[in-house]
């Protein structure tokens, strides 16, 4: 049983590692909020497909908490994206995943702040070792440029792109009572619809890229992987193991990240992400070595 949630969630975090490097690929062949409503149109269709022996089921519920459903859609999904894909065209995918491997401790500093969650001194100490591995990243590992707090855009982006999804992950304590495939359909359909104003607003600059090859290879990919596959698989390999120590192979992300990116994107590994990867994924380590009892 340990073996098989060991496969399911290594395979989920190979594959939300995949679309920082699907993220890089795009640049070029479709523009970033066009990338989002493609995506989150793929995962709807998909995830409604799926889901549609339950969501008659669910219908109630799904009315009932309509508002709350689009909120995290919108927040979660079509925010984080339509900021993850821009930030893309202005840094690396090895500085993408390293920052956002320290989206486990901002979903503990802002369920600290919302919900007076319980931490530890350990907590505490990883958060801000990671926080240090981020800004080492960010800073490309000089201390002058550390010191004056100077962040490339595509960093800066990234940085707001994980207080989003952040908030959004620390918000889904107040999730319904559904299925999952219905949620999973329920969030699809918000994210896409809150894409529509980006999009469109990126037509109206003249900005907007319609879709190559590579780029209708990327959506798909972003749709389908990143999306339904990955989340299926977490939730699977979650229900074997349970949640605290699935949660500890989100740490993968960065590693698996670093080494697509050298190998698929020919990036190059410093000497400075190696750091910044090793402090990030110290603080984690720490922070779970002893987690609070819930308040």
């Amino acid at each position: 049983m340990a073996l098989r949630a060991y496969a399911f969630l290594t395979l989920t975090a190979l594959l939300w590692s995949g679309n920082a490097i699907a993220g890089r690929m795009a640049v070029g062949h479709v523009s970033p909020f066009l990338l989002t409503s493609m995506r989150w149109a793929f995962c709807f269709v998909a995830a409604t497909l799926i889901a549609a022996p339950r969501l008659k089921r669910d219908w109630p519920a799904l009315k009932r908490h309509a508002g709350l459903l689009f909120a995290l859609g919108a927040g979660g999904f079509t925010c984080f994206n339509a900021i993850f894909y821009t930030a893309a065209h202005y840094t690396t995918a090895i500085n993408i995943v390293i920052m956002q491997s320290g989206m486990p401790l901002v979903v503990f500093a802002i369920s600290f702040a919302l919900f007076r969650t319980r931490v530890t001194s350990s907590q505490v100490a990883g958060f801000l070792l990671t926080l240090i591995g981020v800004l080492v990243t960010a800073a490309n590992g000089s201390l002058v440029r550390l010191l004056h707090l100077h962040l490339n855009t595509g960093d800066a982006l990234m940085l707001l792109a994980i207080l989003f999804y952040g908030s959004y992950t620390a918000a889904l304590r107040w999730k319904p009572q559904m299925h999952w495939m219905s949620f999973m359909a329920a969030l699809s359909a918000a994210a896409f619809a809150a894409s529509i104003p980006f999009t469109l607003w990126e037509m109206a600059q003249g900005t907007v890229q319609w879709p190559d090859a590579r780029g209708w290879g990327v959506a798909l990919y972003a749709g389908f992987f990143p999306g339904l596959i990955a989340q299926a698989s977490f939730i699977a390999g979650a229900g074997l193991i349970g949640g605290n120590r699935a949660g500890l192979f989100v740490n993968l992300v960065p590693v698996f990240g670093a080494i697509l990116s050298v190998t698929i994107l020919g990036e190059a590994l410093r000497p400075y992400h190696v750091l910044g990867l090793a402090l990030v994924l110290s603080g984690l380590a720490l922070a779970e070595r002893r987690r609070p009892a819930k308040a």
